[in-house]
């Protein structure tokens, strides 16, 4: 029903906010109501969770985090309330890369996630979450490079571990924060420290 609400942020409680937008007041239920600035005006991209007994709005920062709210919330036995601690506690990455590696120590660190839920969501949502370039860009642990005289690629580090996003079509080379990566031949590669 609603895309996102955006207005005047009045009211920030510990689970939620309150957007004026028109003159109209929206409590909307948030992971981290801290992340929306009171007395700013402020964007939420809302889920409109109605049910017999309730009409709720959850909102999100970005579009993301509410499409990970989403599928979270379609795993059998896991609904909004216990959706919402789990992205209040932990990073989009961090959840996405848990579900995909099936770590369920990590998931169960979450509130009222136990072994069978962290192994409902893993059956469930394992291989359907891809992360958007907008987070890839955003990851803190992750340095991206373009080449420009050679063509796009995407060198990321994720615990250590080099991924390269493309290959090339020519040989390249080039020295970025200490690195030195030759491209010799495709798709075998150097890298050299």
């Amino acid at each position: 029903m609603f895309d996102y609400i955006k207005g005047l942020v009045t009211r920030t409680v510990a689970n939620y906010v309150v957007i004026d937008c028109n003159g109209v007041g929206y409590k909307i239920y948030t992971p981290n109501p801290y992340k929306f600035k009171e007395g700013g005006e402020s964007t939420a991209y809302v889920y409109n969770h109605i049910r017999e007994d309730e009409n709720v709005l959850y909102g999100f920062t970005t579009e993301d985090e509410r499409e990970l709210f989403l599928k979270l919330i379609s795993v059998k036995g896991l609904g909004p309330k216990i959706a919402m601690p789990i992205l209040a506690t932990g990073s989009i990455n961090g959840i996405v890369d848990a579900i995909d590696r099936e770590n369920v120590l990590y998931l169960k660190k979450f509130p009222k996630i136990g072994e069978k839920v962290a192994r409902q969501i893993i059956l469930d949502l394992k291989g359907k979450l891809a992360m958007s370039e907008n987070d890839v860009n955003n990851t803190t642990n992750m340095q991206s490079f373009t080449f420009n005289h050679c063509g796009k690629i995407k060198v990321g580090f994720f615990n250590s571990v080099a991924i390269i996003g493309a290959y090339l079509d020519t040989p390249c080379s080039v020295n970025t924060y200490g690195l030195y990566f030759i491209f010799e031949s495709l798709p075998i590669f150097k890298v050299k420290f």
